[in-house]
């Protein structure tokens, strides 16, 4: 159970790390509504994924190549734009915006 709680410790931090590094982009206002759009992409795939109930561990759960479907996710809702170079945090973003819905959810 401890090994558990550090596993969903480590992924919470990479995705506040991603919301992070996603509002670091916030001057720049193109960018920022572009990694935005994609952020709300992921969220509408995890939604499908996870289900509207859910658990911090099932989130993580859900995290295991989250990058690799993130990409595929994004680069298919625009296919004639370049590929994304920014799904790791694009998916981390969308984790940790999606957290707060958990079941067992703790600031």
């Amino acid at each position: 159970m401890i090994l558990r709680t550090v596993d969903i410790e480590l992924a919470r931090q990479q995705w506040d790390a991603g919301s992070t590094r996603i509002e670091a982009e916030r001057e720049n206002r193109r960018r920022y509504a572009s990694l935005v759009a994609q952020v709300d992409l992921v969220l509408a795939e995890l939604r499908k994924r996870v289900g509207q109930t859910f658990t911090l561990a099932e989130l993580a759960d859900a995290y295991d190549g989250a990058e690799d479907w993130a990409r595929d996710v994004v680069d298919l809702a625009d296919p004639d734009s370049p590929p994304t170079a920014d799904a790791a945090t694009v998916a981390d973003a969308a984790f940790h915006h999606y957290a707060r819905g958990a079941t067992d959810y703790r600031p």
